[in-house]
């Protein structure tokens, strides 16, 4: 087999692991508050970052699953499409910059991983919450507003960061598992450290 081949199947197979594991955030419709951010998004920027690299695709497939999945749960709560939501571009800057984050993982083991996600989910924190607070919306534009802020998003990251840690075994487990019987996922520096 060809390696453009290989490399073919293998970003098929990631680009479809990628959209499964979104399709796991929408069952979040209408849960209890207390899960709000136990989502495979996360996981997903991580993983499509180590996968796929620094290569536009590594952005554009977890963003787009993402957004297309903030559609389907805002048409659950809210009966209507929404496109567009206050702080989306705060959101999705945060998981661009945990797409990065999986693309610093040059090799794959349980400690980069669990690495990759505890950063993700700072990253996240300070990121998103930056947001909430910069608005003067919900929280004094001082010093203790944002320190308000970031302390009542405690609760969500935590979520946040269950939500990493699973699927993140789920996923990199899942794959490096694949690859060790299915030969056409491995990578060519899979193939040449073989």
């Amino acid at each position: 087999m060809t390696i453009e081949k290989r490399i073919s199947i293998r970003h098929l197979v990631l680009v479809l692991i990628i959209v499964c594991v979104a399709l796991l955030r929408i069952p979040d419709i209408g849960k209890a508050v207390n899960w709000a951010n136990f989502t495979p998004v996360g996981a997903l920027a991580l993983f499509a970052g180590t996968y796929f690299g620094k290569r536009p695709t590594a952005y554009a497939i977890p963003l787009l699953a993402l957004f297309l999945s903030d559609m389907v749960i805002n048409y659950g709560y809210y009966g209507k499409i929404v496109l567009f939501y206050e702080g989306i571009a705060w959101v999705y800057l945060a998981f661009a910059v945990m797409v990065f984050i999986g693309s610093m993982i040059k090799k794959v083991t349980v400690l980069q991983v669990l690495l990759g996600a505890l950063a993700a989910v700072v990253v996240h924190w300070l990121i998103t919450d930056f947001g909430v607070w910069i608005t003067g919306k919900y929280y004094p534009l001082t010093a203790q507003g944002l320190i308000d802020c970031y302390i009542k998003a405690i609760p969500f990251e935590k979520n946040l960061l269950w939500g990493n840690l699973i699927y993140c075994t789920m996923l990199y487990g899942g794959f490096e598992w694949a690859k060790h019987y299915f030969p056409n996922l491995r990578s060519v520096q899979d193939i040449q450290m073989a």
